[in-house]
Formats: structure tokens, sequence, C-alpha cells
């Protein structure tokens, strides 16, 4: 973490709409949902391990978070309900998350839609070409 990293005052997990508030100085406040926060962690399982080689998590609509770990003065490991516990969220990668969050969420909608995959589990997308 740098001098000039953000890193929330507080955190908030809310289970029920599956969203992790976070509150930053100067009363900026943001939800990232559980969703964006798994398809987008930090882990070598979904960002590969170089460019280029990401996964794209499909079936994630539901995902929850069970727990939420400290990792020193500089990190969080969030545990999902579908078993991926290996990202570590610094306080920087948090942070970006939530200032392009937009983006980073339509980006990802792109990709699925490219891919002709779904963000439910219990959705098989089919592509016939001609």
């Amino acid at each position: 973490m740098t001098a000039s990293s953000p890193r929330p005052l507080d955190i908030h997990l809310h289970r029920k709409s599956r969203e992790l508030e976070l509150v930053y100085p100067g009363a900026e406040r943001y939800r990232l949902s559980c969703e964006l926060l798994r398809v987008y962690s930090p882990s070598a399982e979904v960002k590969g391990h170089g460019p280029g080689q990401e996964v794209l998590q499909t079936g994630k609509v539901g995902v929850n978070i069970t727990e939420i770990k400290p990792v020193g003065h500089y990190a969080l490991q969030l545990v999902f309900d579908d078993g991926h516990d290996t990202g570590l969220y610094s306080w920087d990668y948090l942070h970006q998350l939530c200032s392009q969050q937009e983006t980073l969420w339509q980006r990802y909608l792109d990709r699925m839609a490219a891919a002709g995959a779904s963000r439910d589990p219990q959705v098989q997308v089919i592509n016939f070409q001609p």
C-alpha cells in the first residue's frame, strides 16, 4: 500500500443484497456487488499468470461472501460461497474497483455476451452458427 492509498474507514457486508459497502474518508461511500468482486478476483485462478490469460467467470449472479479476513494492514481475503478464497484484495485494488465499477461491469457484460455465456449458473447458452 502506498502512502496515498485510500483505506476504508468502515466495511460492511450486506448479505441480503449481496453487496460489500466501503466507506472512505471524506464521506466517499461505495457498494460493490459480490458478483463484481468475484469475477474481478485478483487471484491467479481468475487473472491468470499474465496478460491474456484471464479466465471469464460465468454463473456468478447469486454468489455471496461468507467471510472477510483482514490480511495484515494492506488487504482483505474474501471467502465466497462458491468456494473461491484465493484472491487478496489490496486497498489499492478495492478502491480501483470502487472508482471504476461501471466501466468494469460493462466490460464484464460485454465479455459475457461475446462468449455467449450466462451470469446465471442455471442457464446454458448454445449458439448455432450457420
